[in-house]
């Protein structure tokens, strides 16, 4: 009898364990979503950087286009394009036509917002030359 007492204690022991592992497990890819998408906005502005550095030193017109994609040589792996709606994958990025912003959309379906600013108001934001940056937005739930 007393072994299975100790069983029954291994087992819930093994099992509390599990679902600390399993929560951990689950903050570190977001962590890690949130991350790679840090990155990838971080190639996005060095993007705009160089074409506006471009248009500095040899003249020109900048895009017409308010999505950043349009503007840089470079587009992320899983981005679907310009959109009228939310899509529904997960973990993409796509431009929403109607509010004009680049969004991505996260594995947990909450999103990340931005916007391009071409009037110089790019308080605080990095990389911001002649005007034009990148501006994150408040992340929608």
């Amino acid at each position: 009898m007393r072994r299975y007492y100790e069983f029954a204690l291994v087992v819930i022991v093994l099992g509390l364990l599990a679902l600390v592992l399993l929560g951990a497990l689950g903050r570190a890819r977001d962590a890690m979503e949130e991350a790679g998408l840090q990155a990838e906005v971080a190639a996005l502005r060095i993007g705009l950087v160089e074409v506006v550095a471009h248009r500095e030193a040899f003249g020109g017109a900048l895009p017409a286009s308010a999505n950043p994609i349009d503007w840089v040589a470079d587009r992320p792996v899983n981005y679907l394009g310009e959109q009228d709606g939310r899509p529904e994958g997960r973990s993409v990025w796509y431009f929403d036509r109607q509010a004009r912003e680049l969004v991505y959309q996260f594995h947990d379906g909450h999103r990340a917002r931005f916007r391009l600013s071409r009037d110089g108001r790019a308080d605080g934001s990095k990389a911001v030359i002649a005007g034009v940056g990148l501006l994150r937005l408040k992340d929608q739930r």
